[in-house]
């Protein structure tokens, strides 16, 4: 017997306020891009003028490009349709889907819309997202997906019209998992040496001024700007990590929500989890903090952001918690009692200072891996994650009779044990290629 598919569905469009909303981000940067000088030039009411002519210009863009944008699912796989001029459709297998991420920017919350990213295997960036939908309907399209993509029977139950409203009106029964303090968060960030040395910048400008007795503009703007930059990063991590919490669904996956001005809420398989990486920075470690962050396969993040390939487990928290998550998402891995070896000692020519703090060890489990001397990292590697496995030897390691074995995973970081005995370093490889191809058997 075949198995069943699902019936296909018709081609739907996009929430009617999306032209709006789209047009609203054109709308700012072109603003932002006519220069005060221009104001001046022109005037006021030509000012006005040519902005709501650029403004009408940019929603009849928009509108257009909702008019010819649809999506449905067939078969197993999501269609999306764009385009007017060049035609584009694309089709993507819900096999290899990976996350599903809901995203609520400002605007969207205001009008109560949401807009739903897809991150799948390969995937560089990500894939169609859909912009904007009700909050219910991106819900309960996220839903679907991941069922569709699990081949469960809750997929085929799902498939229809019918199962879809079912799934947006009930409640999901999650268990909570955790919820970071947005004090210790905002704590956190001000023990950075960003936080740290702005005092002392600060300081040396009022001395430059009073020294000198004047100020010119440039001199001004340029401060500001410098001091508005090494600001910028821990003011975005807190406004991107603010009220961070961790639940289960009831299908296990792994369910994140963060966010401020942008709200964001991911479900995450666990399967595919690819590592877990344990930092503690140098600064937290006098309250005893650490990060933990996620490695999924396919996600892409934001383009030159933090946030590339990676996804948060916990932005900050104390060390019985973070052995807690882990544990619960890895289970039977005990981040107490993960044991490493260190390098040979003549490695010490190539790490002088960090030799004690470098290691790497196999449990039942996983491939673990340590670094680091101000900022310490850990590497956690399921054995069935890993994609391939590297002997490399630099120059220097060559006359030391060393060498450095990466265990390369979907999510594109790779655990790796550094500055190993040659002989050591091949048998580690052969280990861990045994390891996987028992853990995926």
């Amino acid at each position: 017997m075949t198995e069943a598919q699902p019936p296909d569905e018709a081609r739907r469009r996009l929430h009617p306020l999306s032209p709006i909303l789209h047009g609203a981000k054109s709308i700012a940067v072109v603003v932002a891009a006519l220069s005060w000088q221009t104001l001046n030039e022109v005037g006021l009411e030509r000012f006005a003028i040519v902005v709501l002519v650029l403004a009408l210009g940019v929603v009849i863009f928009s509108l257009v490009g909702w008019l010819t944008t649809g999506y449905h699912v067939v078969g197993r796989e999501l269609r999306i349709s764009d385009g007017l001029i060049w035609r584009r459709n694309r089709a993507i297998p819900l096999e290899r889907l990976q996350a599903v991420e809901l995203r609520r920017p400002l605007l969207a919350q205001l009008t109560g819309l949401a807009e739903l990213r897809l991150e799948v295997v390969g995937g560089g960036k990500t894939e169609a997202p859909l912009a904007y939908l009700t909050v219910r309907d991106a819900a309960a399209l996220r839903e679907r997906l991941l069922a569709l993509a699990g081949r469960t029977p809750v997929a085929e139950a799902q498939a229809g019209a019918g199962a879809r409203a079912a799934a947006t009106s009930a409640p999901t029964l999650e268990h909570p998992l955790l919820r970071v303090q947005n004090r210790d968060l905002v704590i956190s960030q001000l023990l950075t040496p960003q936080a740290i040395f702005l005092p002392l910048g600060i300081a040396f400008v009022i001395m430059q001024f009073v020294l000198e007795a004047q100020w010119t503009f440039i001199g001004i703007a340029s401060t500001v700007t410098a001091m508005a930059g090494v600001l910028l990063q821990p003011v975005r991590r807190v406004l991107q990590d603010w009220d961070f919490r961790l639940a289960r669904d009831p299908g296990g996956r792994l369910v994140v929500r963060y966010g401020l001005l942008e709200t964001r809420s991911q479900v995450v398989p666990l399967n595919r989890v690819q590592s877990i990486g344990a930092t503690w920075p140098l600064l937290w470690r006098g309250h005893k903090w650490l990060h933990l962050r996620l490695d999924i396969a396919g996600y892409a993040g934001e383009p030159g952001g933090d946030s590339k390939r990676s996804d948060r487990l916990l932005p900050v928290g104390e060390f019985t918690t973070a052995r807690a998550l882990v544990w619960d998402v890895l289970p039977g891995v005990d981040l107490a009692t993960l044991a490493t070896s260190p390098p040979p000692a003549r490695a010490r020519w190539l790490h002088p200072f960090a030799l004690r703090y470098l290691g790497a060890g196999l449990t039942p489990e996983v491939f673990v891996s340590r670094w680091g001397l101000l900022t310490r990292e850990l590497s956690l590697v399921p054995y069935a994650r890993l994609q391939s496995v590297r002997v490399v030897q630099g120059p220097l390691q060559r006359r030391l009779g060393l060498a450095t074995v990466y265990a390369d995973t979907a999510g594109g970081r790779a655990g790796q044990a550094r500055d190993r005995d040659l002989a050591e370093a091949w048998a580690l490889a052969e280990q861990l290629a045994v390891r996987a191809r028992l853990a995926r058997a």
